[in-house]
């Protein structure tokens, strides 16, 4: 049986960041690269079958209680683009994938943007899972009971939490279980998933944000001192105050709060940390809310970068009743399985305004340097561009 049988096992941004490319900007065209920060090496034929997998996906459709529950619990995507998504076929043609000469595996996913940002989550999950299935690596036999004192421990600190795990899962198996456990052991304070399809099935709230990727096309459509303000504009005008958090670190977070104004501050209600100190980023956060006259105590931060319950809890209490927290835990939950979970991402590395125009390189910066993205000179320009320093990074 394939492994993804549901246009809704994907991430939520997908779905946001896919009709807002299409209200916007229905002929830009997109190239997403797939990387592998730890250059793992693939074994021979993993290609085959991750090909294989990418085949089975063409017959996915979306079915019409998936679409009444897009209806009914994501309001902000309107019934034009459900629509759309009822006619919506992953087309494999739009993908190459190969393993090189020393077993790296190759992925690029070239298309419409509004269609191509699709692939991007259910690739990383096949990736994820088809290593472990070739290799013949299993959960250990404590990975239920890690979950479920993962759960009870957080229930118990009262720290609110989404599941932000598909991506690194070490199976869809193994999400689906964490994700009742999180269900069962923490009813107060697991707030729901990321995961539409999971959400569906167990009735859960969608939780997620925009992604790196909306704002990497603003800066390279744009230009980089002005693609934290177009990206926050844009995003407005498409939601019209639904989903209000905000992703801060793409071309870095000192750069990102130098655009981040009063109307800004107002309008969205949270800021996403997902690089670097996340005790600095409280600091610089409640320093700049003060600086525009917000009050931090009625803003949220929402936590994602590589958490687990330990450090959740610690920046919980760091923020105190200085500012709102709230945590989006991933890998930790949905791999802490005994495996060694996969260091892996598909990123924006160019688009274009039409399928006419010449292709524009995207780079992601963020808060450690080891997250950059996108052509070196790419790179070099965007950071000279905003005067960032690398060497003292």
């Amino acid at each position: 049986m394939p492994i993804i049988n549901s246009l809704l096992d994907t991430d939520l941004y997908k779905f946001t960041t896919g009709y807002a490319y299409a209200k916007l900007f229905p002929y830009a065209f997109g190239h997403f690269k797939f990387i592998d920060r730890n250059r793992r090496v693939y074994p021979e034929g993993f290609d085959v079958l991750l090909r294989r997998e990418i085949e089975s996906m063409s017959q996915i459709t979306l079915s019409e209680d998936e679409a009444s529950f897009i209806s009914s619990r994501m309001p902000y995507i309107p019934p034009t683009h459900i629509d759309m998504l009822r006619g919506f076929r992953f087309h494999p043609d739009e993908l190459s994938i190969r393993l090189d000469e020393e077993g790296h595996l190759e992925i690029d996913a070239i298309g419409p943007l509004y269609r191509v940002t699709l692939w991007e989550t259910p690739i990383l999950a096949l990736v994820s899972q088809l290593y472990y299935n070739q290799q013949g690596i299993q959960p250990d036999g404590e990975t239920r009971q890690r979950a479920i004192e993962k759960a009870k421990r957080l229930e118990a600190e009262g720290l609110n939490f989404s599941l932000f795990g598909m991506r690194r899962r070490f199976s869809y198996d193994v999400e689906d279980e964490i994700t009742r456990i999180m269900q069962e052991y923490a009813p107060q304070h697991f707030f729901g998933t990321s995961n539409v399809h999971f959400a569906h099935k167990y009735g859960l709230n969608v939780s997620g944000t925009h992604p790196h990727e909306w704002i990497q096309f603003h800066g390279a459509t744009y230009g980089y001192k002005m693609a934290n303000y177009m990206a926050m504009e844009n995003w407005i005008n498409v939601y019209d105050g639904d989903l209000g958090t905000v992703l801060t670190d793409t071309y870095t977070t000192d750069v990102f709060f130098s655009n981040f104004s009063k109307k800004y501050a107002l309008l969205y209600t949270s800021l996403r940390h997902d690089s670097g100190s996340p005790f600095e980023f409280v600091e610089k956060a409640i320093t700049r809310y003060k600086e525009l006259k917000v009050d931090p105590k009625i803003k949220y931060i929402i936590f994602s970068d590589g958490l687990d319950v330990e450090r959740a809890i610690e920046i919980k209490n760091y923020c105190s009743d200085r500012i709102r927290c709230s945590f989006g835990i991933g890998t930790n939950l949905t791999n802490d399985t005994g495996a060694e979970p996969a260091n892996i991402v598909m990123k924006l590395w160019r688009c274009k305004m039409t399928e006419k125009e010449p292709w524009r390189a995207c780079v992601k910066l963020s808060d450690a340097m080891g997250k950059y993205t996108g052509d070196v000179s790419e790179i070099d320009l965007a950071c000279r561009t905003l005067g960032i320093n690398t060497n003292n990074r």
